[in-house]
């Protein structure tokens, strides 16, 4: 199956034209014609399966014929990453996230960063893809990136956890989440979080948790600790 993205879709529609770019894309490339059945999301827990009325190239038009609501998992993943200095590592650690099941990314800039600027757009292009390859009906929220410090003053919720690598004790963070909590977890830059981050962190509610004995890159210390919640949450 092949899943389409249209995020005005919702319950009051009855037919919709598809986009030009995706309207060819149909009809040119995948040849569908009238007749044909489409699967397609809304991103916000719809599915819509919907008849091809008019193949055309430029306004393929669609009648919904089935709605399917998806319910959202009882727990929230927030993964607040510092960007990677190589752009396609952090691209990589956004596809695998949506596939295993995170519901919200932050790009956090933090003291030890070694990239302070992202393309935004180029992060929602690879989340969209991700969430359609692996036939998802929830598109998860990437927000705008923050420094440390923004995001340190920010109301949170839930289980508050931070991943670093200075020498201390630390619980794993497997015997640190629970199911069906909302969980939001904080990893560093290739640098690691500083002291002072990784204080105000502690000051903030956050507790250290322990991802291994093994020194991780930031983007596979953030698809283990999406993998761990996933696990724990999926039992």
């Amino acid at each position: 199956m092949q899943l389409f993205y249209n995020p005005d879709l919702d319950n009051n529609f009855s037919q919709f034209v598809f986009p030009a770019q995706e309207s060819k894309h149909i009809v040119k490339v995948l040849r569908k014609k009238e007749g044909d059945i489409l699967t397609i999301t809304n991103g916000k827990g719809l599915f819509f399966e919907a008849k091809i009325l008019i193949a055309d190239i430029r306004k393929c038009k669609a009648e919904i014929i089935d709605i399917t609501k998806k319910h959202q998992k009882a727990h929230w993943l927030h993964l607040v990453v510092a960007p990677t200095k190589m752009n396609d590592r952090f691209e990589w650690f956004l596809e695998k996230a949506t596939e295993i099941g995170v519901n919200e990314i932050t790009p956090i800039i933090c003291d030890h960063s070694e990239r302070k600027i992202v393309k935004i757009e180029r992060m929602e292009k690879v989340i969209l893809a991700a969430m359609k390859q692996s036939l998802q009906a929830y598109l998860p929220k990437l927000n705008s990136p923050v420094t440390f410090k923004e995001y340190i003053n920010t109301p949170k919720e839930g289980l508050l956890f931070i991943a670093h690598c200075e020498e201390e004790e630390k619980v794993e963070l497997k015997r640190r989440v629970a199911a069906d909590k909302d969980v939001t977890i904080l990893i560093g830059p290739e640098g690691d979080f500083s002291t002072s981050e990784i204080k105000t962190a502690y000051d903030n509610g956050f507790l250290p948790v322990s991802l291994g004995e093994n020194r991780l890159r930031t983007e596979t210390a953030a698809i283990f600790a999406c993998t761990t919640v996933a696990l724990i949450n999926n039992g």
